[in-house]
């Protein structure tokens, strides 16, 4: 009978082992009785168990039963003392009735225990749980009793559950274990026979019962020792004495059989492995020697731009999707070899070798075929890359010839100038570039033949040989042309900066001719005191009159050089239009402004000569001094010079322009006027002598 069977009726605790032994060293079977009635039945199938559980020698020394009376009726505890003699007669030695307080006292006369003693089998005595000490030690009485014994029905219950479960789990797991191992050692042709009944696994894991033995043997080892100290809830009993050497038993039992099948399954499944492993790797060869291969042979083109290029990278990655998986599969499937190189038996060496050698030169050689291929591509790739952008170069620089150069000034065709130049010079870099990655690509075309697995790649070789230099030869006629262009464009280019060169120097001489003139009206004011300094002033005016008109033959000659430029690079100059007429302007104005300024100067020297000759006292020739006309001529070049001064100079165009400010010609005016006056002064001194007698 098992506890998990009869498990509610075990929870209600109608009897039970505490541990206790009587002074005869027989077990303390005690049945608490409570109130409520007590289910016979039960009580009789809790008895059976309880007593099935100590062995045949701790049975022999006897049972001492208590019957816990002192909740229950009479008639209760009389049944029940009746069942022990049909239950357990042989066993029982003394039977503990545990009765109330002066309660039975009448009934008992009726029914005296003591007198049956023969017909029971075993004494009976009524007695008071404080009288119990007489019979039983109080160490081997539960609390219940006024005893130290510390019991507790459910953790004993627990165990023995742990106890049962675990002899019914072992015992059959062993009987499993041997059948496995006793059919793993037959012969290998028996083992190949009846293969398929030994793959079977054990009902249950061996860890977990092996686990559970231990735990089990720790507690009942500890019990034994330890007895009820540390907390311990019920001490050690003949049955947890006896399930020792037990469990002991099971679990060496359990551990050789689970060594020996550990074994088995080690060699099985390493027999299994290497099986797996045969088929994994002749998968894997067969694929790549297969429909990998054929995969690679379809792919010989490199693509005629950069979307073809893109396009065939893409299918090539998706092959190379596919190969991962197989060489994933190829990873584990050398990882597994040589684990089991490392622990193999030398029978299964040379074959593991082998396989791995055959599963390394296929795998390898795909992928250096794969990486082949994926260079190849990424060079073409590369290759119409570098091709696209020279391209877009030489059409952005013929883009740029093919546009009329109409800049604004020099400066904006230096720098469009400087610009063409560092385009032609990006395209000899992009050009030395193209050639460099398709040499490259050539070279790397020409060992495409090493892989192709017999398979003549010629044509399509030649195909994409042509193709590569056909771009290259293209790119060169391209960019020959272009720098051609360059050339013509970059003549026509430095004669414009000419041209501008030209035309603002001629502006310049314009603006050079304008302060000239500027600087006769506004400077050059003074007429000298005397006949000396005017003589000086006349002279440098003329060499002033000289840069004028160097300054305005300069100008001349870069019109005219701008006329030439304009019928080379076919175009109409602004200077025609513009400059030429304000020089013609601004010098004809400086020289209607000059000759007034000569005009003015020679009329100063006459004035300032004839003055000075009559006022100096020349007594060798008084005639000429006394001439009446000489003074008259004095006065009239001198008033006809003062109102010269107050006259402005009237240009072609009609406008007029005077020589300084007012106060300037003011004040020469006036220099001229005092000489005038003594002019005047000497002309009476010499009409009257007399005066000047009386001055004197």
């Amino acid at each position: 009978m098992e506890a998990s069977v009869i498990l509610p009726i075990l929870k209600k605790k109608l009897a039970f082992l505490s541990g206790g032994k009587d002074r005869r060293s027989g077990l303390i079977l005690t049945i608490p009785l409570c109130l409520e009635q007590t289910n016979m039945d039960e009580l009789s199938v809790t008895l059976d168990y309880l007593l099935s559980i100590p062995s045949e020698k701790c049975k022999a020394r006897g049972f001492t039963v208590i019957v816990d009376g002192r909740k229950s009726q009479w008639n209760v505890v009389k049944t029940v003392v009746l069942m022990l003699q049909n239950v357990v007669p042989a066993e029982v030695s003394l039977v503990c009735v545990v009765k109330p307080d002066e309660f039975w006292d009448k009934k008992v006369t009726h029914f005296c225990f003591w007198k049956e003693k023969d017909r029971l089998g075993f004494e009976v005595i009524l007695v008071s749980a404080n009288k119990l000490t007489r019979y039983i030690e109080p160490c081997q009485l539960t609390e219940d009793f006024g005893g130290s014994l510390t019991y507790d029905h459910m953790d004993w219950l627990n165990k023995r559950l742990v106890f049962e479960k675990f002899t019914k789990e072992s015992t059959s797991l062993l009987d499993e274990l041997a059948l496995i191992n006793n059919g793993s050692d037959k012969g290998n042709q028996q083992e190949k026979e009846r293969s398929v009944d030994l793959n079977f696994l054990p009902s249950v894991d061996p860890e977990t019962v092996l686990q559970t033995g231990h735990e089990l043997l720790s507690e009942l080892q500890q019990r034994r020792f330890n007895g009820s100290d540390g907390g311990v809830s019920w001490s050690p009993m003949d049955d947890e004495l006896l399930a020792q050497p037990q469990v002991m038993k099971l679990l060496d039992s359990l551990r050789e059989q689970y060594t020996r099948y550990q074994e088995v399954c080690r060699q099985r499944s390493k027999r299994t492995q290497l099986e797996e492993i045969q088929q994994k790797v002749m998968q894997v060869v067969n694929w790549l020697e297969g429909p990998g291969s054929e995969q690679l042979r379809a792919q010989w083109g490199i693509g005629d731009s950069i979307r073809a290029s893109q396009a065939l990278q893409q299918k090539h990655e998706e092959i190379e999707s596919q190969h991962s998986e197989w060489f994933a599969v190829y990873v584990e499937l050398n990882q597994q070899i040589a684990a089991l190189l490392n622990a193999g038996d030398e029978e299964d060496l040379v074959e593991l070798k082998s396989l791995q050698q055959q599963l390394s030169d296929v795998c390898y050689r795909q992928a250096s075929q794969l990486e082949f291929r994926q260079n190849l591509l990424q060079a073409a790739l590369e290759f119409h890359g570098v091709a696209q952008d020279l391209s877009q170069q030489l059409d952005g620089l013929l883009g740029m010839l093919c546009v009329d150069v109409a800049p604004a000034d020099g400066a904006s065709i230096q720098q469009t100038l400087k610009l063409l130049e560092e385009k032609l010079k990006s395209v000899d870099v992009g050009l030395q570039g193209l050639r460099e990655k398709g040499q490259g690509l050539l070279d790397q075309i020409s060992n495409q033949a090493s892989w192709a697995y017999g398979k003549d790649v010629t044509i399509e070789n030649k195909e994409n040989v042509d193709h590569i230099q056909g771009v290259m030869e293209d790119m060169q006629l391209r960019k020959q042309r272009c720098e051609d262009m360059v050339d013509v464009r970059r003549l026509k280019m430095l004669q414009m900066v000419q041209l501008f060169k030209c035309e603002e120097d001629a502006a310049q001489a314009v603006e050079w001719l304008s302060e000239l003139l500027d600087a006769l009206l506004k400077t050059h004011i003074r007429l000298g005191d005397d006949a000396q300094e005017t003589k000086v002033l006349l002279e440098k005016h003329r060499k002033f009159v000289d840069v004028a008109q160097s300054t305005y033959d300069y100008g001349r000659q870069l019109l005219q050089a701008t006329v030439v430029l304009c019928q080379s690079l076919r175009c109409t100059s602004r200077s025609s239009g513009d400059t030429l007429p304000r020089l013609n302007r601004v010098w004809k104005q400086f020289t209607v402004a000059s000759e007034e300024r000569v005009h003015r100067l020679e009329m100063a020297i006459a004035f300032h000569s004839n003055a000075e000759k009559i006022l100096q006292d020349c007594p060798e020739e008084p005639e000429a001094i006394n001439d009446e006309e000489q003074f008259d001529e004095i006065e009239a070049v001198g008033k006809s010079l003062l109102d010269r001064l107050t006259v402005p100079v009237v240009y072609p165009d009609g406008t007029e322009q005077y020589f300084g400010s007012p106060s300037d010609m003011a004040s020469t005016a006036e220099h001229i006027r005092d000489r005038m006056k003594l002019v005047s002064l000497k002309r009476q001194q010499l009409r009257h002598p007399e005066m000047m007698t009386t001055e004197s």
